[in-house]
């Protein structure tokens, strides 16, 4: 049973659909050809029973469930860690683009696995960006190799996604700087899988300014160079919908040893660079769970017998299951779309809507396949609710996708005028395969675009979640109709891109509608009663 994307199909949309051109076609194949594998041989058998037994902790130690260890050292023997990361410090300097890609069919087969090495990939990008040539020699190696492990450590109990309420402290002292602290939702911050992990934290110097401009960054060892244990250990593991072989640590810091990745009072600058790898990958992970309960769902579909004959051959069945697959291309093209150039004008637009686009889409998908397995979806057995429980994290993960929505609003439309917008909407109306649908919809799209710009605040914040689906179904069926428009697509993603037009696109006139009509309730400051 297929879980993941065709790798063929994957590095055509690549090369022919957003544009690119690092290696040979056939190159890029046979390097997402070999993720597949991987993760369809190594990764996937092991995800039951990483939802069944899950990690677990006892007096601080946190154990993964049986096989994880022994696949992550296989993960990272093949070299998938450090498969962009430069080769001065033992990585494969390949795109950040195929890496993302590659990282669709780990998601796929295992989503609680594929957590861990993301976030070591994106402390690596990180240093790549903001260390000093003395922290890369020294962090980045081992990460690479595989022997370390990274997190992200910047949530604290009175403090979510509003970091400007950060309270860790790090006090300066003749080795480093003493972080104390507790931060909570730290995902693989502690296991048994490698010797060491790497924890980058936010916490605030002695003189720090109030206020988001006051938070450093620092590097915080699990063992120290000396081979001694820091000041750092998990309090506790949460007990969680899905997801249950990651560990989602409460991590205390008391007096651990670390030291500043950057420049003071500069750390949440420089955290993005990590934040906005996560949010790539995490929307990579809606593309793989619309992916996978697609498979799952097809697969039962042609085998489970209704009304004379499979229920595949029922037209709402079918219906369910090309939407499902529409779901995923779309997500697919929209976040390697945005993953093409990430720090420029378009990428910085579209990361927030690919992250929550597609894991709106994952959600949407995983619900639809438990619906295609009827009571069979109901039950664990099948394994199509794990898929829905373990997708539901992804909307809230790297920032929710409220939080995505009012960064495009205030970020990407307000703060240079709709610039960026416009010129996206603009390619899309020139393009010579746009639809009159296709192109209607772009109109909407521009419609809703100057209708934000000038409303009064709370109403446009009231619309930002609908503004952002807009934009997010616009882009994706422009993706989507370039697809159907080649003779030479293939034949699966030609028809998933013509399902997408056809049944997904016509949603941006609700959006558009919905944003510019928010019920008086909702735009109200008054508490609910």
């Amino acid at each position: 049973m297929a879980i993941t994307a065709p790798p063929d199909e994957t590095a055509w949309l690549l090369h022919h659909i957003i544009g690119f051109n690092a290696m040979d076609e056939a190159d890029t194949a046979a390097i997402l050809g070999e993720a597949a594998r991987m993760a369809e041989g190594v990764l996937g058998p092991l995800d039951k029973v990483g939802d069944q037994v899950g990690a677990k902790w006892a007096d601080g130690v946190v154990t993964p469930p049986p096989g994880f260890a022994e696949a992550f050292r296989a993960y990272a023997e093949a070299g998938w860690i450090g498969i962009a990361a430069s080769e001065a410090h033992g990585g494969q300097g390949l795109s950040h683009l195929i890496a993302l890609a590659a990282f669709e069919p780990v998601s796929s087969a295992n989503m609680g696995f594929g957590l861990c090495p993301m976030l070591t990939q994106d402390a690596i990008a990180l240093l790549e960006v903001h260390g000093t040539e003395d922290q890369k020699a020294r962090l980045m190696a081992p990460m690479i190799r595989g022997d370390w492990t990274g997190t992200m450590c910047l949530t604290e109990p009175q403090s979510g996604s509003d970091l400007s309420g950060v309270r860790s402290r790090a006090e300066p002292d003749g080795q480093g700087f003493r972080i104390t602290g507790t931060k909570i939702y730290i995902t693989w911050g502690e296991h048994g899988m490698t010797e060491n992990i790497l924890h980058m934290v936010l916490a605030r110097l002695p003189d720090a300014p109030p206020g988001s401009a006051g938070i450093s960054l620092f590097a915080v060892p699990r063992v120290l160079a000396d081979g001694s244990r820091n000041a750092l250990s998990c309090a506790s593991i949460e007990h969680k919908l899905g997801i249950h072989a990651s560990p989602t640590c409460v991590m205390q810091f008391e007096g651990a040893l670390g030291e500043m990745v950057g420049k003071p009072h500069r750390g949440l600058p420089a955290m993005f660079a990590m934040m906005n790898a996560a949010r790539l990958g995490v929307a990579m992970q809606g593309v793989a769970s619309a992916e996978r309960a697609f498979r799952r769902a097809a697969d039962f579909a042609t085998i489970r017998e209704q009304g004379g004959g499979p229920i595949a051959i029922h037209p709402d069945v079918r219906r369910m299951l090309w939407t499902m697959r529409a779901l995923a291309l779309g997500g697919r093209l929209l976040t390697l779309h945005a993953a093409l150039e990430p720090e420029s004008p378009r990428g910085q637009l579209l990361i927030p809507v690919a992250k929550a686009w597609a894991t709106d889409a994952g959600v949407e998908a995983a619900s639809m396949g438990v619906q295609v397995h009827g009571g069979m979806g109901f039950v664990e057995e099948t394994g199509a609710a794990q898929h829905l429980r373990d997708a539901r994290i992804l909307p809230i993960y790297e920032g929710t996708n409220g939080i995505q929505a009012l960064t495009l609003l205030r970020r990407g439309l307000l703060r240079d005028q709709g610039a960026a917008v416009n010129e996206l909407l603009a390619e899309i109306a020139a393009a010579d395969f746009a639809s009159p649908d296709l192109l209607h919809a772009a109109s909407k799209a521009r419609e809703a675009s100057d209708w934000m710009r000038q409303a009064e605040p709370r109403a446009a914040e009231a619309g930002a979640s609908a503004y952002l689906q807009l934009l997010g179904t616009v882009t994706a069926g422009w993706l989507c109709a370039k697809v159907a428009a080649r003779a030479d697509a293939p034949p699966a993603a030609r028809a998933a891109a013509e399902v997408f037009l056809d049944q997904i696109l016509p949603r941006v006139y609700a959006s558009a509608a919905t944003l510019r009509s928010p019920a008086r309730a909702i735009v109200d400051d008054r508490l609910i009663a």
